[in-house]
Parts: structure tokens; C-alpha cells; sequence
């Protein structure tokens, strides 16, 4: 394949987002107006509750580039992201927001250095987050780096979202991994392949709430964390040896007062200090490890990530006719070969019975 003869995909995941869908079709008019002939876009509709399946079906109405995957419920953006990934037909393939804060003037950008061949992955780095509030500017910052301190496989980089050109061949490397808790920033960043970040100014969203609160978020983290790195299991045996040695250190001032100094230590306090502390830490460690299980049991399951009701649109008919056009021919030899094989049985059978009769 050609990087100057390519299709574009773009996947676009929607919830609730019925009064953006066509503010972001008329800005991808626009900003990529070079690319009209060789672009697609692929809705995948999360399980909406408001008219967001009934827009996306008008505008395919008006526009055959536009095709919807309709998921059967609310699976979450990750799901619905790596449905996109999985339904999109292009050459390279750009998942982006509906709410215009990835800014679609970039996707031109990326092409260029997509097209140079030098990269497989053209990544944006949001430089500039006044548009979010500061306690998520700062809850952002820290994540990023607390992910690459505890990670030591995959480093993320800082700032960088989901907004981003992959090829094709990185598309087929990341629907190769099979796992149900999934962090896409970071399965983007372990696949690895040759990568480049373009620094951008992200905007204000353009309608709309954004549908991530600070506990889902706060889940999110979690999901990260724990999908790359075992560092928070780890971490529980330094904390041990270092109670371990307190507590052996205490013990030894206790018998040291008593046995040499003949001083009283009353035990009652100390004691429930000690207690309600160590309860705390077992707890604690004790959620963790739950946390690493629940994910474990989640996997073992091998539920699919997403079920879709349904894929609408002029190049999902198209795929569809293909398909069929494919199994006819399939089943033409397997017939072709089915009347041969009668006939020969046939024959033999003729064969048999003239040489009984001489």
C-alpha cells in the first residue's frame, strides 16, 4: 500500500452526544476537505439514551462516508473505541472525540508525517489545558507521572490522549490482544512501532457535558495502573519488612526499659495503636489484591469486550455484499465438486455392473 493512495478512517466513539454529531461532521468537511474522496467515519454508538443513534442515521442518510456500530449497550469508551478499531476499513485510522477537543485542522498534520514513512504512529500532545479544570490538570499531570514511574515495560507519553494516526499494521497488532480491561493509552504505547508527537492547544468542548465525573476517572487511573504494572502488589512486601523491623525495634526498647531500666510500660495504648494500624495496612494490602484478582476473574470469563447490535452505513452494505459475493463463490467449487464426485460414483458403479453381466 502506497502512503500517497490511502483510505483514512476516522472512530469516533458517542454517548449522549446528540448535539455534536453534526457540528463535527460540518468541522471534518471543513478541515478536511483535501481527504473528501478517501475518508470515512465510523460512529460507534455506546449505548446512548438520547436521539445520538437517530443523528448519526440522518447523516448517513446524507452522507455515505458515514457508517454506525451500534453497540448492544453502554460497554464504555474503551470497548467502544476498540470496536471502531476493529470495524474501521482504512489504510490509517485517527480515533478522535465527537466534542471537537481533539481539533480535526491536526489530522492533516499527522498525515504528513504519516505519509513521509519514517512513522506508524502520529500521536497529539495537549500543550495547553486551560480549557479543563485545574484539579483535572493537576490530577492529569500526576497520573502521567505516576505511571511511568511505576511502569517499566511501557511508558506513556506525557499529555498524550487517544488522539492519534496509527497505520494499519499497528491496527492489527492492537486487535491481536485479547484482554477485557482495557487501557488504550497504554496498549497503544506497549504495541511499540515507530512514533512521533505533534504538540497541540486543546480547545474548549463545542456542546455538551463531558460524561467522565472524577470518580470514573479516579477508575480509570485504576484500570491503568494495574493493567501495566504489578508494582502495587509489590510494594506490599517492602512495607512488611519495614513494619517487621519497627516493630522489632519497639519490642527491643520495651525489653530494654523493663529489664535494665525498670521502667513500667503501660501496654494498653500502645497496643491498640499498634493493632488498629496494623489492621489498616492488612485492609489495605487486602483491597489490592482483590483489585489484581477481580481483573484476573474478569479474563478467565473470555467475555467478548463489546457485542454489536448492528453496523449501518453505505460501506457496511458494501462489506456486506462482498462478503456474500465471496461465500458464493466459495460454495460454486465445493458444488462443482460435489456433481464430479457423483458422476465418478456413478460411473464406477456402471463399470462394476457391466463386468458382473460379461
Amino acid at each position: 500500500m502506497s502512503r500517497a493512495d490511502f483510505r483514512l478512517s476516522l472512530v469516533v466513539p458517542v454517548y449522549n452526544e446528540e448535539e455534536s454529531i453534526d457540528a463535527f461532521i460540518s468541522a471534518i468537511d471543513t478541515e478536511l476537505a483535501p481527504l473528501k474522496d478517501q475518508l470515512e467515519i465510523v460512529f460507534v454508538n455506546d449505548g446512548s439514551r438520547d436521539r445520538t443513534r437517530e443523528v448519526v442515521e440522518q447523516a448517513i442518510a446524507r452522507d455515505p462516508r458515514v457508517t454506525l456500530v451500534n453497540l448492544a449497550r453502554n460497554f464504555g469508551k474503551e470497548a467502544a473505541m476498540t470496536a471502531g478499531l476493529h470495524q474501521a476499513k482504512g489504510d490509517a485510522i485517527v480515533p478522535m472525540d465527537v466534542d471537537l477537543q481533539d481539533p480535526p485542522s491536526l489530522i492533516l498534520e499527522f498525515v504528513k508525517l504519516w505519509q513521509t514513512g519514517d512513522y506508524d504512529t502520529v500521536y497529539g500532545i495537549r500543550v495547553d489545558r486551560s480549557a479543563d479544570t485545574p484539579m483535572k490538570r493537576l490530577t492529569a499531570g500526576g497520573f502521567y507521572r505516576f505511571f511511568n514511574a511505576l511502569s517499566t515495560s511501557t511508558k506513556l507519553p506525557e499529555n498524550a490522549g487517544d488522539f492519534r494516526l496509527i497505520d494499519r499494521k499497528v491496527v492489527e497488532a492492537i486487535k491481536q490482544l485479547p484482554e477485557r480491561n482495557r487501557f488504550m493509552k497504554g496498549l497503544f504505547a506497549w504495541a511499540g512501532f515507530r512514533a512521533v508527537g505533534v504538540p497541540y492547544e486543546r480547545p474548549a468542548r463545542h456542546a455538551g457535558e463531558t460524561k467522565f465525573n472524577y470518580w470514573k476517572l479516579w477508575n480509570f487511573a485504576l484500570d491503568g495502573l494495574m493493567s501495566f504494572s504489578s508494582w502495587p502488589l509489590r510494594v506490599w512486601s517492602y512495607i512488611g519488612v519495614g513494619v517487621s523491623f519497627i516493630a522489632f525495634l519497639y519490642i527491643l526498647k520495651i525489653i530494654t526499659q523493663v529489664l535494665f531500666f525498670g521502667i513500667d510500660v503501660p501496654g494498653y495504648a500502645s497496643l491498640m495503636s499498634v493493632m488498629l494500624f496494623l489492621g489498616g495496612i492488612q485492609l489495605l494490602s487486602l483491597g489490592i489484591i482483590g483489585e489484581y484478582i477481580g481483573r484476573m476473574f474478569v479474563e478467565v470469563k473470555q467475555r467478548p469486550v463489546y457485542l454489536i447490535e448492528g453496523v449501518y452505513g453505505q460501506y457496511a452494505k458494501q462489506d456486506e455484499e462482498q462478503k456474500q459475493d465471496e461465500e458464493q463463490k466459495q460454495e460454486v467449487p465445493t458444488t462443482s465438486k460435489k456433481n464430479a464426485a457423483k458422476k465418478a460414483a456413478a460411473k464406477a458403479t456402471d463399470d462394476q455392473q457391466e463386468q458382473a453381466s460379461q
